[in-house]
């Protein structure tokens, strides 16, 4: 196993079987020589440094039913919120201060935030903080909309693709959504120019290794800036309600395997991780992570934007997290850095 280990390493890629086994079950040793591994290629790229990503989750309206999400369209007991462009902006404000240098705005694919209102709000972000990376997390619309945001100053567009077969793809989305037109966003914001980020989720329901294993060669296409992986955590208001959890110990196997294929780019220990572990960020970016995304979101929305059970940090003020996260870092030997953190890939 060390021996293919050390051939992912070096050459960023290996056969579906080779895949195949490292996705299965490892030994300790060899789990902790992959992990090893993943870090020396992290932090040859980007050092001890952890870059911090301030999430602002606007709105928790979604005109989509996906069968996994907690903020589906099919979901009555959901308590909806929007937030207006003073709040959003405030939220900017507080972030700026504490040191953030990246705004991640998400939301659900809500209708009521239409270009006319996107763009304006876009531009205003980048007049007030040129020094900032804006992100958006917004989901699927056309390449004029994608334009006009980038035109606006837009820099990243982060939009997960979940799974990359058609067959699981169509377990877990109604029939009115399809991989295909996933994937073409996704090649239409490269094309536009934007840092993109894609990933899917680790032990969706009906998940194989064959399915992981398509996850990784369509990366491979795509060759993302970012890639946000976490595991399935159901939600108890939709379908998947009973389904098991995904697996953590693969979950940070995924990491340091995307670590080593892709060695520049940005992965984040996700929220979802620390939700299924106390120690999943840290362990997170000790498997090869360098991305953490404290919440920017005002208090008493952040309970109402549950895309899973359990989520962590709802409570917290914007600077308990940002105080938070550089004090779990600094424990595994990391440090948070107040810096836009941009991609080296090209």
């Amino acid at each position: 196993m060390k021996t293919m280990i050390d051939k992912l390493k070096e050459t960023c890629d290996l056969t579906d079987d080779e895949f195949a086994l490292l996705l299965g079950e490892l030994s300790p040793e060899d789990t902790e020589y992959l992990f090893a591994a993943a870090r020396d290629v992290r932090e040859r790229e980007y050092g001890k440094d952890v870059y911090l990503r301030g999430l602002i989750e606007f709105t928790n309206y979604c005109k989509n039913n996906c069968y996994y999400c907690g903020i589906r369209c099919g979901n009555r007991n959901a308590e909806r919120y929007r937030l207006t462009e003073e709040q959003i902006l405030s939220c900017c404000e507080q972030g700026h201060a504490l040191g953030f240098r990246t705004f991640v705005l998400q939301g659900g694919e809500d209708p009521y935030y239409t270009d006319e209102c996107m763009v304006p709000l876009v531009a205003e972000i980048r007049k007030r903080f040129p020094d900032c990376a804006i992100t958006l997390s917004i989901g699927e619309r056309s390449r004029e909309s994608y334009q006009a945001l980038f035109d606006a100053g837009a820099d990243r567009y982060l939009l997960r693709h979940e799974t990359a077969n058609e067959q699981h793809y169509a377990m877990l989305h109604p029939p009115e959504l399809s991989i295909r037109n996933r994937k073409e966003c996704l090649f239409i914001l490269r094309e536009i120019g934007y840092q993109i980020g894609a990933g899917m989720m680790v032990g969706a329901p009906g998940q194989t290794t064959e399915y992981l294993i398509d996850d990784l060669r369509f990366l491979q296409e795509l060759r993302p800036h970012m890639i946000g992986i976490g595991p399935f955590i159901p939600h108890k208001d939709t379908p998947f309600r009973d389904e098991p959890r995904g697996s953590y110990p693969l979950t940070l196997r995924l990491l340091a395997i995307l670590r080593l294929m892709f060695p520049k780019v940005l992965l984040p220990a996700t929220t979802a991780l620390g939700t299924i572990h106390p120690l999943g960020r840290e362990n997170g970016v000790l498997a090869g992570a360098n991305v953490v995304m404290p919440n920017l979101s005002p208090t008493n929305v952040r309970g109402k934007y549950l895309l899973y059970d359990g989520k962590i940090c709802t409570g917290d003020e914007a600077a308990e997290c940002h105080s938070c996260m550089e004090r779990r870092m600094e424990y595994i030997g990391y440090q948070v850095v107040n810096s836009r953190g941009d991609s080296k890939i090209e």
